[in-house]
């Protein structure tokens, strides 16, 4: 819902400008400008998925009524937020963050531009939608 991109590496990481080595997971998180490597393969992270990683995962990003935010949003969309989730200012209150349902490309291309703005990886196609 709120952007987040997951890729399993290929045989040249490195070279696709992806953290981590091959066969691991990588994370284009909605709470940084950077991907960031997960530190494990697909099978551990679909296991860790199932068993309720995403809680644990996003808990920083969580704030009441988030449930009913998420209710909210057709298929093709997801939560935009503002000042963006990585930013000072929704560090330091989340609570204030303006959230609206969005067309999920915008969400991830949001973040996608951030990106190649501060020299990060492009997530890829996923970042266009």
């Amino acid at each position: 819902m709120l952007g987040g991109v997951f890729r399993l590496n290929g045989h040249d990481p490195e070279g696709s400008g992806r953290p981590g080595a091959p066969g691991q997971m990588t994370c284009f998180a909605p709470d940084t400008p950077d991907r960031g490597r997960l530190g494990m393969g697909h099978s551990a992270w679909l296991g860790r998925l199932l068993g309720g990683g995403p809680e644990r995962f996003y808990a920083g990003l969580r704030r009441p009524g988030r449930r009913e935010e998420a209710a909210a949003p057709e298929l093709s969309q997801g939560i935009g937020v503002v000042p963006v989730l990585w930013s000072k200012e929704a560090h330091e209150d989340l609570a204030a963050t303006s959230r609206r349902a969005v067309a999920l490309r915008e969400v991830v291309g949001v973040s996608a531009d951030f990106a190649r703005q501060f020299g990060s990886a492009d997530p890829g196609f996923l970042g266009g939608l």
